[in-house]
């Protein structure tokens, strides 16, 4: 069974009211979305698969890009776009991700793709879900295409398809001016 990586990057970042989109605000020096790329990648599956659109990334040689024309329309856009293209690449498993989670380690996603006794598996830092969700593509079809949620309304309406993983690492997300200020200090 082969497994992808897929990182949502698309939104718009619209409550960060920054100069620049907040995924290319500097976290310890570096752009936001290449903490959550980096981890991503060093989680060593079988391919990284990043969805854009409302910001161009930097991105390395390797990583399939999939550009999300509709992100304006909700995260359900950006999945349902990087489900394509992990269907395309035959896998038949993925674990997503979101670009402004700095602090999700290598090893979250790792545990995460382990996790195959369920068809969803979700990340748990001290008792609470939040991303990497692994998603077996038993329940692709089961996932809303439209709206700004993933796998979340699924996991509600479906608990006995989830599995939780407890996780190394801090699944906060940088959403505005004060979380990166946060970030940063």
């Amino acid at each position: 069974m082969t497994t992808a990586a897929l990182l949502l990057a698309a939104g718009g970042g619209s409550r960060f009211a920054g100069r620049e989109h907040k995924l290319l605000a500097l976290v310890g020096g570096r752009p936001l979305y290449q903490h959550a790329l980096e981890h991503a990648l060093g989680a060593g599956l079988d391919e990284v698969i990043v969805v854009t659109g409302a910001v161009e990334l930097d991105l390395p040689a390797g990583v399939t890009v999939v550009t999300n024309e509709r992100w304006r329309e909700g995260q359900a856009t950006s999945l349902t776009a990087g489900l394509a293209a992990v269907r395309a690449g035959g896998h038949e498993a993925v674990v997503v991700g979101l670009a402004d989670q700095p602090g999700i380690p290598s090893e979250a996603w790792r545990l995460v793709a382990a996790a195959t006794h369920r068809p969803i598996a979700v990340a748990t830092f001290g008792g609470v879900r939040a991303n990497p969700v692994r998603l077996d593509e038993s329940v692709w079809t089961l996932l809303p295409s439209v709206g700004d949620e993933g796998a979340r309304s699924l996991m509600r309406d479906q608990p006995h398809l989830v599995t939780e993983v407890p996780c190394p690492g801090q699944p906060g997300d940088i959403d505005t001016q004060e979380d990166l200020a946060t970030w940063n200090s």
